[in-house]
């Protein structure tokens, strides 16, 4: 068998009260529900959500994989004498397999949520808690009603430290799966206007991100933004579900885990900061005022589970952004380079107004100009042409040169645009392409974003293989 098992199968077995069928092994070394990238001596658990896993059982056999688990009516569809698990409903028993890696687990459990900056804040926390013990925590963004499951399923019995992120985009979402996490620790990022289109008003965004105190364990503690506009309701409802512990982070003067200065610069931050009351001074290694702010719960957090503070605050000079958030990519233009910020993997206006921020820092080379190219923000309801058109302050903010729009309802912000610093605008993003790869040139740099329904990240892709055709054309010259 390759890898360290991550599961003996008569513990499978038993966890989801399964039926053996075929030649199983004695141990997985995972879990997996995509054939395509399902490793040697895996699981592989044929759920259906988008598409039915069962039909993709064969190919993920046929990779290696050491068994399936299927649902028992659908054995005879299933290769002859497959190693298999046969569970009445593979979701579920995904599910009672979760449950009970956190029955066994000695770690320490911390719950992410929030608005914005969920995924870096858990990957922060990785990076940080890593240093002082095994850390295992979410892949990419599975944080949704399969991905924590998951997520909590494939946490090694050896773990010191788990951290899974939870987020959701209707009420009722969050509660289930912080039951099933059943975290020490909470943390709620921010309070953003994200999926209003649900939910309407802030407050109630937040009464859904605080569904997340309803699996606290006794005794654990939530960790909350205090410049937040939504802190003092955030902290009535953890304190109504009976929260221990509030610990809040942030510039204002009464935070826990406060800062008291930092310096923004192009490729990082130095942060001076009070820590549930010890000063340090330490380095993140991707820039951005947002993950100042989130730095200071990730600190505050390694104290509340006990890790040792001075490591954890060095490896955040490691740090570095996740694929489509916030990545600095160089391409080779004639006459030089230029640069762009991929931030395309979704969208809120928070998180546009940190990604224009974060293109104000950056530094141009000479003739070099910033660029913004903006997809629409989905799913924010009636307020949305006015949210949009709000990002013009944000936009002048961070001294952008030129703004590419692209999107019904990013035309707000196009027609908002002093015409000195319109770069162009187009219906969808396919459109917008041609127009912002004519445009750029040496020294400039490009910020890319979008919600995922606006498929921003072709263009991105279309930036870079302006780079591979320099390097190809230079290559035929020479």
């Amino acid at each position: 068998m390759s890898g360290r098992a991550l599961w003996t199968v008569e513990d499978m077995a038993a966890a989801m009260g399964a039926e053996r069928h075929g030649p199983l092994p004695q141990m997985v070394s995972g879990i997996s529900i995509d054939s395509r990238t399902v490793g040697r001596d895996q699981a592989f658990f044929a759920i259906s959500d988008r598409r039915d896993g069962h039909a993709f059982v064969a190919p993920a056999l046929a990779a290696k994989a050491g068994l399936a688990v299927i649902a028992v009516g659908r054995l005879a569809e299933m290769p002859k004498g497959a190693p298999l698990l046969l569970v009445p409903d593979v979701f579920a028993a995904l599910r009672a397999l979760a449950a009970a890696a956190r029955a066994r687990t000695q770690a320490k459990v911390i719950g992410v949520t929030g608005s914005v900056g969920k995924t870096g804040t858990k990957e922060a926390l990785r990076l940080a808690l890593s240093r002082d013990g095994e850390t295992h925590a979410s892949v990419a963004s599975y944080n949704n009603h399969w991905g924590v499951p998951l997520s909590l399923a494939r946490c090694p019995a050896s773990a010191h430290y788990a951290v899974l992120e939870m987020g959701m985009n209707h009420p009722g979402e969050i509660e289930p799966l912080s039951r099933l996490v059943r975290p020490h620790v909470a943390v709620i990022t921010a309070i953003a206007p994200v999926h209003l289109e649900f939910f309407g008003t802030l407050a109630k965004i937040a009464d859904a991100k605080a569904e997340i105190f309803s699996g606290l364990e006794p005794g654990g503690a939530a960790v909350l933004n205090r410049d937040n506009s939504q802190f003092a309701h955030l902290k009535r409802r953890a304190k109504e579900a009976g929260v221990a512990r509030i610990v809040s982070f942030g510039e204002h003067a009464k935070a826990d885990a406060r800062l008291i200065k930092c310096a923004l610069h192009a490729d990082c931050s130095t942060v001076q900061a009070d820590i549930l009351g010890v000063e340090l001074t330490y380095k993140i290694g991707a820039p951005g005022r947002h993950l100042v702010t989130n730095s200071l719960a990730v600190l505050a957090t390694a104290v509340l589970v006990g890790a040792d503070l001075a490591l954890a605050a060095l490896a955040l000079a490691d740090f570095k952004p996740a694929s489509g958030r916030g990545v600095s990519i160089e391409i080779d233009l004639p006459g030089g380079t230029a640069w762009i910020i991929d931030e395309s993997y979704n969208a809120n206006p928070a998180s546009v107004a940190a990604a224009l921020a974060l293109l104000g820092q950056a530094a141009v080379g000479p003739r070099g100009r910033r660029i913004a190219v903006l997809g629409d923000m989905l799913e924010l309801g009636p307020r949305g042409r006015a949210l949009h058109r709000g990002l013009l302050e944000p936009v002048l903010a961070g001294a952008v040169d030129l703004v590419f729009c692209c999107g019904p309802l990013m035309r707000a912000l196009w027609q908002a645009l002093p015409a000195s610093r319109r770069g162009g605008y187009a219906e969808d993003s396919a459109a917008l392409e041609a127009q912002v790869l004519s445009a750029i040139r040496a020294g400039d740099v490009v910020m890319v974003k979008g919600s995922l329904g606006s498929r921003m990240a072709p263009i991105v892709k279309a930036l870079q293989f302006l780079s591979v055709r320099h390097d190809t054309s230079e290559t035929a010259s020479a």
